[in-house]
């Protein structure tokens, strides 16, 4: 049996897992239950909303893959003394590198993450965005969610 610790951080390295792989319909079941929010863009809930936003915005390159490597760091985690609900804060950082892009950062910053803990196995309860540091997303995203809000800083 994994501590409640251990599963809250695998959660959050599956969804770096799958998100890489372009396993989007397994990346949207992370968030079933779920809101998911991009600073300066849409609150989206649940597996449908997740879905149609990887599938609409993030590219899958020839080998079915987004070419990326998400890497989530720096996770400050606290659980409620109810054992119940959870909170974390991480940073986020993805590279990227395509035959036509070397790797390299494409974009660096933050995951606000909220859990909670249901029938003995936690899940996300809401995911929240912060794009701090752009760099080429053009290989990467078919739009820029997150390009308003990296406008207004």
């Amino acid at each position: 049996m994994l501590s409640d610790e251990r599963q809250i951080l695998n959660l959050l390295h599956l969804y770096c897992e799958l998100q890489d792989a372009a396993d989007f319909e397994a990346v949207s079941e992370l968030f079933r239950h779920s809101g998911y929010r991009v600073k300066g863009g849409k609150s989206l809930f649940g597996y449908d909303e997740v879905r149609a936003l990887k599938s609409q915005h993030d590219k899958v390159h020839e080998d079915g893959t987004l070419r990326t490597k998400h890497v989530t760091t720096n996770t400050i985690l606290e659980i409620d003394p109810d054992g119940r609900t959870a909170r974390t804060r991480s940073y986020f950082t993805v590279y990227q590198g395509t035959t036509a892009l070397p790797l390299q950062c494409v974009i660096a910053g933050r995951y606000h993450d909220t859990f909670e803990k249901v029938d003995g196995a936690w899940r996300f309860k809401d995911r929240y965005i912060l794009g701090d540091l752009q760099g080429d997303l053009s290989h990467h995203l078919r739009d820029n969610p997150l390009e308003k809000a990296l406008e207004k800083r």
